[in-house]
């Protein structure tokens, strides 16, 4: 067995390795560049070593450096997580170059699997069923558009190197095909250095289904059932759960079996996956179900199967590099009760889903269900790498059991001030729909106006804010975490903003219908209500916090203040530079709106700030 593993990663795929190894006594190395330098994974493995500046370009994707550390620690194995280096055939065999052992398939299986085209090709030799379409060399536009009109509209353009939703194209009609064609080979060119495509016929009522297969090396593959993998949102998975709804027995049997062929076809060991595109127009069955691709190492959605199979994937990997064979026979493995996965990123749904970054000031996951995550409260969530927080797992005796509670703890998130997509999830998991099992990959783009949250607070959160801040000011305290709770004489009001609102608010003194939760600072009240977070600005008393919110300066972005200009106190006109904020690679100035006095100021110089963070408030004469 090996005694020590460098993880060729970062963030919750590097926590989620080492605890398995831990678990086998199996001593740990981390990689970290500068962004990382205090990260959750750092300080959860045994050693950890610089690789490099914060940029993956310049340390996660450079194999050398990684290989340097794993001499340089004696590490005998090198995990590569998922993304980065993890279907990189020539780091692959680099590692096995310098004596290591790659923990995951053989160099020759990632190269078999890495093109599309190429891949077709040889599932169709191996009896796997494949999607009508066009895997031809000539790749000229004229022969491509007699293929595409031969197959028949709508037909989708991918490119044979494509990967992550990237050099894809749905095609409509004949008169798109060659503008649509540029616009994928561009893209494909720029993302992968080659611009050479399929084309597939369209599935119109697609689930996106994929099954989880397991080689070693003495020639046993097995599968580990099915995986619905429908929600995503522009091809990018965002809820997963196992096993995948409307399967029956049958298919199941017949499409598990074609991901076996699969995998042995490329003489596979270790974790991979088969992925399928379903046309469940009529509802799941076997000839209607066809290979999409195959993803060469461990799936950011593998806990789903964990759960349902009871099986420790991460454990099979090392023990199957190592040169075990798999643990357990296929019929040994069976499906127990329903899992589902929710992927919480750091992103602002109502702003276009753009990525949110800056300090986790405020970071509370709860402890239901299976939390996998690589950060705390009072880490960072940098803008050099994927914004996805944690992957919020449950497991219940059926499908509705575990959407319950994973709708419960989606609602329950509470992070600040990074804007997060839990109350888009919940909204999701809750839909009639989702919960009917009516699925497609489409669910959230002809939903999305119904599944992004309004970002504006109801009665009940200005309600539960006045109540926060009232609480707070008569304890004479700044408590971190307040529930409904509270005992407060009546009468008693709060003056609040939101966003250009302000509002004066009796506290209640009693009980809500709906559940929040929050705490209170000496410039604002914070109220975490559905997934979602609301900051009301106040003033160091508790009341008359933006009396006048028409002057609250807020940050348009997510960004640095890189100069402040005034104090709090000063008599500022209409147009005067207040700071400078600099985001997204430019500097922008914030003014005054009218003459008045600066009567708060939240930033300070060098600060990271989120958007719309009040960073000051002017006031003019008459308040």
């Amino acid at each position: 067995m090996i005694s020590k593993l460098l993880i060729a990663n970062r963030g919750e795929i590097a926590c989620r390795i080492i605890r398995t190894a831990r678990d086998m006594g199996i001593a740990t190395v981390a990689v970290y560049s500068d962004a990382d330098a205090k990260a959750l994974h750092v300080r959860q493995a045994d050693e950890a070593v610089h690789i490099g500046p914060s940029p993956a370009a310049e340390s996660y994707l450079v194999g050398e450096k990684i290989i340097a550390a794993a001499k340089e620690t004696g590490a005998e194995a090198i995990h590569p997580g998922y993304g980065f280096l993890s279907e990189n055939a020539g780091f692959a065999q680099a590692v096995i170059d310098a004596g290591l052992i790659w923990v995951g398939p053989k160099p020759s299986s990632i190269e078999a699997m890495g093109l599309k085209d190429a891949a077709k090709t040889l599932m169709q030799e191996a009896g796997v069923p494949v999607t009508p379409g066009y895997l031809g060399k000539d790749q000229s536009v004229e022969r491509l558009k007699k293929e595409a009109d031969a197959i028949g509209y709508p037909v989708l353009i991918k490119a044979v190197a494509g990967g992550g939703g990237k050099g894809m194209r749905k095609v409509d009609s004949a008169e798109d095909f060659e503008a649509m064609l540029q616009s994928c080979r561009r893209e494909a060119k720029a993302s992968f250095s080659n611009d050479e495509v399929l084309l597939e016929k369209w599935i119109t009522s697609p689930r996106h289904i994929e099954v989880q297969v397991f080689g070693d090396s003495h020639g046993n593959v097995v599968h580990l059932f099915e995986r619905d993998c429908s929600l995503q949102r522009r091809h990018q998975k965002v809820i997963e759960e196992a096993p995948a709804p409307g399967m029956d027995e049958a298919t199941r049997e017949e499409i598990c079996a074609a991901a076996v062929r699969a995998a042995k076809a490329v003489d596979y060991e270790g974790a991979g996956t088969i992925e399928f595109i379903a046309d469940a127009s009529e509802g799941l069955r076997a000839d209607r179900i066809f290979f999409m691709e195959m993803n060469t190492r461990l799936q950011v959605e593998h806990p789903v199967t964990e759960e349902i199979t009871g099986v420790d994937l991460v454990e099979w990997q090392l023990r199957v590099a190592a040169g075990e064979a798999i643990p357990l026979k296929q019929d040994e493995l069976s499906i127990n009760g329903h899992a589902i996965e929710a992927r919480l990123y750091a992103e602002d749904p109502s702003s276009g889903f753009l990525p949110s970054t800056g300090p986790l000031d405020h970071f509370d996951l709860g402890t239901a269900g299976r939390i996998e995550t690589g950060v705390e409260e009072g880490d960072v969530i940098s803008p050099h790498y994927d914004p996805m927080v944690a992957k919020l797992v449950t497991w219940g005796e059926t499908r509705d059991e575990a959407i319950d509670e994973l709708a419960a703890i989606t609602e329950s998130v509470e992070i600040w001030p990074v804007k997060t997509n839990a109350a888009f999830l919940a909204n999701a998991l809750l839909d009639d729909d989702f919960g009917e099992g009516n699925l497609d990959t489409g669910f959230i783009e002809r939903k999305l106006e119904t599944l992004v949250a309004d970002e504006k607070p109801d009665d009940t959160i200005w309600q539960a804010a006045a109540d926060f801040t009232l609480m707070a000011a008569m304890d004479d305290q700044v408590p971190s975490a307040l529930g409904f709770r509270l005992n407060a004489p009546p009468r008693i009001a709060a003056t609040l903003g939101f966003k250009g609102e302000t509002r004066t608010v009796i506290a209640s003194g009693k009980q809500h219908a709906a559940h929040a939760t929050g705490f209170v600072e000496e410039a604002r009240t914070v109220v975490f209500a559905d997934g979602q977070s609301f900051e009301f600005a106040r003033d160091a008393r508790g009341t008359g916090a933006a009396a006048a919110a028409d002057g609250a300066i807020l940050a348009p972005m997510p960004g640095k203040v890189i100069t402040l200009d005034v104090a709090e106190g000063d008599s500022v006109t209409a147009g005067q530079r207040l700071m400078v904020l600099e985001a997204m690679k430019m500097e922008h100035s914030l003014t005054a709106p009218f003459d008045g006095t600066v009567t708060q100021l939240s930033a300070s110089e060098g600060a990271q700030v989120q958007v719309e963070a009040v960073l000051a408030v002017v006031e003019t004469a008459e308040g």
